[in-house]
């Protein structure tokens, strides 16, 4: 009898924590983005560097990295729009902050270049545009998904997405380009 009972105990304490842990895992419904239910992807911090960029303006200073899985480097590379299906390319934000400590070291090695350093602070967002030219059909064959600290933005923000990338039609919908190294 005693066994029952801890055998009972034990798969109730386990179906517990695995609905517990199903939320964590990334899996769970509120970490699908609204309208084209894209999720982040597994990995995507282990993608190659598209290209970097700052944004500033008003209160904004942001500093940016654009990635992409292996499709969008080999599309890329070559040159090739429209992308095709499959290709992924992930924008990274993080707020800007001054470096002090990155001045100092400039000061010495630049003495009269007055340079100002700046450094990714906080992270602010990450966005994913997702290349599927028949279930995105309707948006240029592309899906996206704006999420913050894990947790994807409502539609409202989503129904921006696609009308914010029509001035890039004509490369694909897609703002950034590609970076060689020199």
């Amino acid at each position: 009898m005693n066994r029952i009972v801890f055998t009972l105990v034990a798969a109730g304490a386990l179906a517990s924590m695995v609905a517990y842990m199903a939320p964590a895992s990334g899996q769970a419904d509120e970490e699908i983005a609204p309208i084209y239910g894209i999720k982040i992807p597994p990995g995507f911090r282990d993608w190659r560097l598209i290209s970097v960029n700052h944004l500033a303006g008003g209160n904004l200073k942001q500093v940016r990295a654009q990635l992409g899985n292996d499709i969008a480097i080999t599309a890329f590379r070559e040159g090739k729009l429209p992308f095709p299906d499959g290709t992924i390319i992930a924008a990274l934000h993080w707020n800007e902050a001054s470096s002090d400590e990155n001045n100092k070291v400039l000061a010495v090695g630049f003495p009269s270049a007055n340079l100002q350093s700046s450094v990714a602070e906080s992270a602010q967002n990450v966005q994913f545009m997702v290349q599927d030219s028949k279930k995105y059909a309707a948006t240029g064959g592309w899906g996206f998904g704006d999420f913050k600290n894990g947790k994807p933005g409502n539609q409202a923000l989503h129904e921006t997405c696609f009308p914010c990338h029509q001035p890039a039609k004509d490369r694909d919908y897609v703002f950034t380009r590609y970076a060689p190294t020199p």
